[in-house]
């Protein structure tokens, strides 16, 4: 992940670093891994992804129906399937980020508890 960020222009580093943060610090037992070729978090699971591109930079939320509770803290970003797109201009707020992956932990959680045998 060190190696993907440092990949990226200044601008972009300055703000995945600081999304990575806010990952890492909502979900200190995720692991934090390269898959797809991007940054994922893991816990019970796939949890949150982010990746940069050209003109904008993507943090990938893994489950719509988290991304359509958040749909008013959104509106001033691109939305698209479970990814949400902004720009280092435009970082996502870090109480949004925080919220997102605390759904996303007890999510996995579920359907955790839910596939072990009884």
């Amino acid at each position: 992940v060190d190696e993907y960020i440092l990949s990226q222009p200044e601008k972009v580093r300055t703000v995945l670093q600081l999304l990575r943060q806010m990952i890492k610090s909502a979900a200190p037992m995720a692991e934090e891994v390269i898959s797809y070729k991007i940054p994922t978090y893991k816990h019970q699971g796939a949890l949150v992804h982010f990746a940069a591109f050209p003109k904008h930079c993507s943090f990938i939320v893994v489950s719509k129906n988290i991304l359509d509770r958040f749909k008013t803290e959104l509106q001033p970003y691109k939305t698209t399937g479970t990814t949400i797109h902004f720009t280092p201009d435009n970082p996502l707020p870090e109480k949004v980020v925080s919220q997102i992956v605390q759904l996303r932990l007890a999510e996995n959680a579920e359907n955790a508890k839910n596939k072990s045998p009884k």
